[in-house]
């Protein structure tokens, strides 16, 4: 905050003190001119008195004096009139004041917080006060008031002068001429018995000291000894060889000074010109710093010379108006140059002291106490009148006053003659005001003013009231508070009454230090902002700055305030040509708007900012100012932002032309790093014809965290597997594209002579267009030693050295170009506010590590709507070209690990623009030959795929990892048939190997024996058979692929993931993947539904022909599909089983025709008959193959052991035991493990009896077939679906069930009991099958006999291999709803219970009696048949399954005869 070097009770006194003149002889010129000054300039660094002087008030009442400070000048004459305006040679004088006075860098700053605000302020304004105090001393003498004029006057005459007194007698009528002859209007006298003081001043060098002092003598008895003074000085000579340092005191007072004065001398003609062209008008500072070198010459002109030209007189005027800053005289030949003071010494500094002190207490303070009491005295003589008739004395005769000739008779212009009583008064207020007597000072100013309003004098009033305010302020103990209206009248009276707005300004300055003294700065700012005005530009920049000043000193500070009249302030500077000062007033403002959402004021000031920076050769503050005005979101219009922009690359452009060397940054257009995408490789080749090419990885894909997830587990699969099951420690996923996503803790791998691809997004915030031209990427490269083939000696030049080009000239890029090429966009034009991508290659052709630092381009900017056809110079601000950069800085995420990462803000590394690059890797490429988009469930589909290896090392190792294994088969090495493919298999194009047969009714299903591990691949990852291992350079293999449709409907994403090595094992990278994702869209064909039962029939038929029992097999077929894709109908062609016990037997059918044709939503019902294997098939050499059984219902076969059925058919078992296993806790790996014995125990062996009782390992493979219109032609589609029977009575099924949304649970805030734990029971309710054998129908005569008796045989067969008790009850009423669906009832005759044992799978026939009472249809199943292992003695009997009901029709033969005699009857 501004501060000022002086208290307000000491600025006030030293800007009015007791003038003395200052009339001196050409030889005492010549004296004081040994030392460089005039007598003046001598005696001005001792005009401040420090001792105290006493002088007695009227009521002989002892005032003391402190501080005193004597004003002296050399004694200048002048027929103007002062002006109530500034002249322009002192607006000149004022402006070179205000720009001498510049901000220092590093200057003393205030910190003020306040609210969200953290400002640094400048501490003091001392370019405010150097105005004010030369404003305020060069004010002219004025007729209204006395302050400056001149109380006495020096005569000084040498002592070496012939007749040293005579010399004082003419100056002394010198003097006395100037004061009263009236041809001068200037200088202005205080009292017209001014005081003379006479000075003989002797140089001790030269002078004769014992003829002064006789000369001193005499001076005494003429004048008095209070009225003279010798004065010795120059004690010493000036020599080369002296090197005493005297203090140089005057330097401080007239250094700068000079420099001014001789400036304004050197202006005198332009002055001149100014006011005879345009009158009193402002002068542009920059004008005199211009004409200053030029003009150095000074007037050789006495200042007591006139001349008699008015303009001369004016110019004089204007010039030496300063009196009171005792300017330098116009004759020195050369200002400045050389020491102050060279002739003296400090007992010559002591005399010069002690001679103003002697003037001061013993010449001028007792004239002024004399002239006090004469002025008093003659006011008390006027008091005896009474005041009325005083006052209407005046009324009548007009009290003296005189109006002035030629002036309109207006209060305003009113003068007083000398002797008026008002001006007595006033002329009293202002020596004791001079002498600090303040209290009689306010009396008589506040007297003054009441007989000046009186008369409507009111220049005069306003100067009474100005001085009567400044009184009661100063007076001691503040008797009576501060009266500022006093000087708000005054104010408005000087600026609106007088017009005179040099005095009304002087006041405001006075006011407002007082009022900021007293701590009222709101106030005080009110006035200075009252006090702007069009008229000085110079003065309202001032005045609006303190008012900012006083905003921010306040209480509570007003920070917004502060800025917005900052701002003011800099622009009135601005209009002032004082630059340097509206930039700091700008630049302190932006302290309060920046970041604070006020983006147009944001603009204005960076943009004045930056010209100002400019035109003072602050290239990189300009930079700086204009870059943010484009970073920042602008709100701006296109115009206004071409006008900033257009700036801007003229700023940059002159700034680059100084710079030779890097590139500074460009600020446009926007590179948003966090998005920047780096991919390593080629990109994606396109389909070539039929050729469908892997997707791999391209910058045209979207990043997805869980697909990413799924390839690094695909990845982690292959390598697992290509190293024996076991993940190497440093084994890293690869990353072909890397974002902002992706892990990049560690540095990319790339590899030599394959491109590199960095994505970058640019943003034009912007409404104009821009268009960037040659753009590339900015690289630095440290080779490692190592090269590509036939490079090595270039690779060996740069190894260990850090290769850039960022700096390359055009004779160097041919060497980096060997090293890495890099792409050049030769366009990239960007729309208004457009968000755009660009794509930048680097090859590498060396192998070490890369970093890419940034970009290069050219910015072109086309201004739209300007035409600049009139110069060269418009046409090229119109379209601006500069070269530039932009630095590529990517952050890291945030850490979030450690404590103290949490507490502090901190940012782990990313090194994706850091990739090292590895020697030459194998770089395979995938095909795809005749891939379908669309599959039927379970169709089967033959495609091809082709490897090329493009690179220039061989590849080896190829598998490939799939998310759908079983979607997909490359074929096996299974038994091939020894039969050969039929010719209707070629014919259709069929993807099985098919043979024809002879279509037999009930003939038996052939059978082969296949090894699981003839198909299965570990962990899913399949080897591709390529030929030799490997792919030579350029070589590239054709094989055939066979799809599955999936098993569910609905779209399908299927992921490959294939791998392959370098023959040549690299440290770095050791293996490479490609990716390939379809979408295959599943339609529904086929709804396969498989139960197994054991066969009900009686012995002598359940027994097969080789004497071994068998099962029924159900499969229920449904054509689900609704004729989409053009499906017209089904075909089952064959049915096939896989198993290691069991296998289908025989195809049962009532009809001779074996074809099953399905059409849509129809449905067929087939039934087969299963055997187990005999034990002796089962032996150790065939232990672990299983035995495919075929069925054809055609007249051809299908080999389902082979490729591609076997394959599917494996691969869709490994999937479903794997997803088993993932549900039991992997509890195994492979299908047989499920049904592995369990350990011995009671519960245990239970559950082993039971399971080999129920447990059925029996695969069903259903081929069908499938006729398509497609184009007016049938095509045949054909395919597979599977079926796992796990037990006996649980139906299984094809179709895979649609997964049902959850349903909401309501929340529970009780929590309930936990479930009782139920102990694993085995179910043991199938260990006994039961059939009944019965006539369906059986004839009685109830009227002959009333109880029919019909027997039945009940067979009970054990099917488990354990003895078992069996209980069978006939007594048990059946209640279920199927018995009592029959009427009437039945009862067992005979014995009712029995109880037997029957051992492994024996079968035993009971023979039963049934009895009923009347005829109808009944229920035979009732009996109740209870059974439990022999061995489980703990365990309850459990009732066992019941069949379906049997039925049997009871006839009444009596009923029937009597109906077929009624028939004969009504036929006769």
């Amino acid at each position: 905050m501004a501060q000022c070097v002086q208290s307000v009770q000491e600025f006030i006194q030293d800007s009015f003190v007791p003038m003395v003149a200052v009339l001196s002889s050409d030889e005492a010129e010549r004296v004081s001119r040994k030392n460089n000054l005039s007598f003046s300039e001598l005696l001005r660094p001792f005009c401040k008195l420090t001792s105290e002087g006493h002088i007695r008030d009227p009521n002989n009442q002892l005032q003391t004096v402190k501080n005193l400070r004597v004003c002296v000048n050399n004694l200048v004459t002048s027929l103007q009139t002062p002006s109530a305006s500034v002249s322009p040679a002192q607006y000149r004088l004022l402006s070179e004041v205000v720009l001498s006075f510049q901000p220092q860098e590093g200057a003393q700053t205030s910190a003020v917080k306040t609210g969200d605000y953290s400002l640094n302020l400048s501490v003091t304004t001392p370019w405010f006060e150097a105005y004010r105090d030369n404003f305020l001393q060069s004010m002219p003498a004025s007729d209204h008031e006395f302050l400056n004029h001149y109380l006495a006057c020096l005569l000084v005459v040498s002592s070496t002068e012939t007749v040293p007194v005579e010399q004082f007698l003419k100056l002394s009528q010198e003097q006395h001429r100037i004061q009263h002859s009236g041809e001068y209007t200037n200088p202005k006298w205080f009292i017209p018995n001014t005081l003379k003081y006479y000075v003989l001043l002797h140089d001790m060098s030269e002078g004769d000291e014992q003829r002064a002092e006789l000369v001193y003598e005499d001076m005494k008895q003429r004048y008095g000894s209070h009225g003279c003074y010798l004065l010795k000085i120059n004690s010493r000579t000036v020599s080369p060889e002296q090197d005493e340092q005297i203090p140089d005191p005057w330097s401080q007072y007239l250094l700068r000074n000079s420099q001014r004065n001789q400036e304004m001398f050197d202006l005198v003609p332009a002055a001149n010109v100014a006011e005879t062209s345009a009158g009193a008008t402002e002068v542009d500072s920059s004008d005199s710093a211009e004409t200053g070198p030029g003009l150095s010459s000074s007037l050789e002109v006495h200042p007591l010379q006139l001349d008699t030209s008015s303009a001369s007189l004016q110019t004089l005027t204007d010039v030496h108006v300063d009196l009171k800053t005792g300017a330098r005289d116009s004759e020195h030949p050369a200002l400045g140059s050389g020491s102050y003071g060279a002739c003296l010494t400090l007992n010559d500094h002591d005399h010069v002291r002690q001679f103003v002190q002697e003037f001061a207490f013993r010449g001028l303070l007792p004239h002024v106490e004399k002239n006090i009491r004469q002025l008093n005295d003659q006011l008390l003589s006027r008091k005896g009148l009474s005041r009325s008739l005083f006052t209407a004395t005046k009324k009548w005769f007009g009290g003296g006053k005189v109006p002035e000739k030629n002036e309109p008779k207006t209060t305003s212009n009113l003068l007083y003659p000398p002797e008026a009583p008002e001006l007595q008064i006033r002329k009293m207020a202002d020596l004791c005001f001079l002498v600090q007597h303040y209290d009689l000072a306010y009396s008589c100013y506040h007297t003054a003013k009441k007989d000046f309003l009186l008369d409507q004098a009111m220049l005069y009033a306003a100067g009474a009231l100005e001085m009567a305010a400044v009184s009661a302020f100063l007076q001691s103990g503040a008797p009576r508070p501060y009266p500022s209206h006093y000087m708000d009248t005054a104010i408005q009276t000087y600026r609106d009454v007088c017009r005179n707005m040099v005095l009304a300004e002087r006041c405001a300055l006075l006011s407002s230090e007082i009022l900021k003294s007293q701590g009222k700065y709101s106030e005080a700012a009110a006035l200075l902002i009252k006090m702007t005005s069009e008229d000085s530009d110079l003065r309202s920049a001032l005045l609006l700055e303190q008012a900012a000043h006083c905003f921010i000193n306040m209480r509570n500070p007003m920070v917004r305030k502060f800025a917005f009249h900052m701002i003011l302030a800099g622009h009135r500077f601005s209009k002032a040509r004082q630059t340097r000062h509206a930039l700091r007033c700008y630049c302190q403002a932006m302290q309060v708007y920046q970041d604070r959402g006020w983006s147009l004021a944001e603009d204005h000031i960076n943009f004045t900012i930056g010209r100002h920076s400019f035109t003072h050769g602050q290239s990189e503050d300009a930079v700086m100012a204009f870059r943010q005005i484009l970073i920042n979101d602008s709100r701006q219009t296109a115009t206004q932002q071409a006008a900033f922009l257009r700036e801007y690359l003229y700023v940059y452009k002159s700034v680059n032309g100084e710079k030779k060397g890097c590139l500074p940054e460009l600020p446009l257009p926007y590179i948003q790093s966090s998005t920047t995408r780096v991919f390593f490789g080629h990109e994606r080749r396109l389909a070539e014809g039929e050729k469908q090419a892997a997707t791999h990885v391209s910058l045209d894909q979207e990043y997805d965290q869980n697909l990413s997830a799924m390839w690094c587990q695909l990845e982690e699969q292959l390598v697992s597997s290509a190293n024996r099951g076991i993940v190497p420690n440093n084994f890293q996923p690869s990353q072909s594209c890397l974002n902002s996503q992706t892990d990049n803790l560690h540095p990319p791998l790339a590899v030599v002579e394959e491109p590199i691809i960095v994505e970058l997004s640019f943003r034009n915030p912007l409404k104009v267009s821009l268009t960037l031209s040659n753009l590339s990427l900015l690289w630095k490269f440290t080779a490692d030693g190592t090269s590509s083939p036939g490079k090595t000696q270039t690779g060996e030049q740069i190894t260990g050295e850090t290769i850039t080009n960022e700096e390359a000239s055009a004779t160097q890029m041919a060497l980096k170009d060997d090293i890495i090429t890099a792409e050049i966009i030769k366009e990239f034009h960007m729309g208004s506010e457009e968000t755009k991508m660009a794509r930048l290659r680097l090859l590498p052709h060396r192998t070490g590590q890369l970093n890419i630092v940034g970009v290069v381009y050219d910015l072109t900017s086309s201004f739209a709507g300007e035409t600049a056809s009139n110069t060269e110079g418009q046409q090229a601000l119109s379209q601006m070209t500069v070269r530039g950069r932009q630095d590529l800085k990517i952050r890291g995420p945030r850490l979030n690990l450690t404590k103290e990462d949490k507490m502090q803000v901190r940012y782990g590394a990313d090194q994706r623009l850091e990739p090292i690059i590895t020697p030459p890797m194998p770089l395979m490429e995938v095909f795809f030959l005749q891939f379908p988009t669309a599959l039927l469930c379970g169709e089967i589909k033959k495609a091809h795929v082709e490897f090329c290896n493009v690179s220039a090392v061989a590849l080896c190792g190829l598998r490939v990892a799939s998310t759908h294994p079983d979607f997909f088969t490359f074929g096996s090495q299974a038994t091939t048939p020894v039969t050969p493919p039929s010719s209707v298999s070629a014919e259709n194009c069929s993807a099985y190997k098919t043979f024809a047969t002879t279509l037999q009714q009930g003939s038996v299903a052939s059978e082969m024996l296949v090894s699981a591990e003839e198909f299965s691949q570990p962990s899913g990852v399949m080897n591709i058979p390529v030929h030799g291992g490997m792919l030579q350079p350029g070589e590239s293999i054709q094989l055939p692929l066979w799809l599955r449709g999936p098993d569910k409907e609905g779209v399908h994403e299927i992921n490959f993931l294939f791998y392959y090595e370098s023959i040549e094992k690299g440290p770095k990278i050791s293996h490479r993947v490609l990716r390939h994702t379809v979408f295959i869209c599943a339609s529904r064909s086929l709804n396969v539904q498989a139960s197994a039962f054991h066969s009900t029939a009686p012995p002598p038929h359940s027994v097969d022909d080789k004497g071994s029992r068998g099962t029924l097999v159900f499969i229920d077929v449904e054509n689900v599909n609704m004729s989409e894709g053009g499906v017209r109908e089904f075909h089952i062609v064959q049915v096939s089983s896989s198993s290691h016990h069991w296998r289908l037997h025989k195809y049962i059918t009532p009809t001779k025709d074996n074809d099953c044709k399905l059409s849509s939503r129809e449905r067929a019902k087939l039934c087969f008959r299963a055997t187990r294997c005999k034990p002796r098939q089962a032996n150790l050499d065939n232990v672990d193959k299983l035995i495919f059984a075929d069925l054809s219902l055609g007249n051809e076969r299908i080999i389902s052991s082979s490729t591609p059925c076997g394959d599917f058919f494996f691969r869709c078992c490994n999937t479903s035991t794997l997803q088993q296993v993932d549900v039991n806790s992997r509890t195994s790996g492979n299908s047989r493990s499920l049904y592995s014995a369990p350990p011995s125990g009671s519960g245990t062996n239970l559950t082993s009896v039971t399971r080999k009782c129920n447990d059925l390992d029996l695969n069903i493979i259903v081929i069908w077939k499938a006729y398509v219109i497609e184009d007016n032609k049938q095509l045949i589609l054909e395919g597979q679906l599977h079926v796992a029977l796990h037990s006996f009575g649980k139906e299984a099924s094809s179709l895979v069930p649609k997964e049902e949304s959850q349903e909401m649970v309501l929340l529970k805030f009780k929590s309930e009991l936990p479930p009782p734990v139920v102990l694993p029971f085995p179910e043991v309710s199938q260990l006994i099958k039961t059939s009944l054998h019965y006539p369906e129908t059986f004839t009685h005569h109830f009227v002959q006999d009333s109880l029919c008796l019909v027997p039945v045989t009940l067979t009970l067969s054990n099917c488990s291999v354990a003895l078992v008790d069996v209980i069978i009850d006939l007594r048990h009423n059946s209640t279920s709803s199927e018995s009592l669906e029959v009427h009437g009832s039945f009862s067992w005759v005979g014995q009712t219970q029995y109880k037997l044992q029957l051992g492994q799978q024996e079968v035993v026939s009971l023979t039963l009696r049934a009895c009923f009472f009347r005829a109808g249809v009944y229920n035979l199943n009732t009996p109740r048949v209870l059974a439990r292992p022999t061995e489980q003695n703990s365990v309850c009997e459990t009732s066992q399954q019941t069949a379906s009901p049997a039925l049997i029709i009871i006839i009444n033969s009596a009923r029937l005869q009597k109906s077929n005699s009624s028939d004969e009857q009504l036929s006769l």
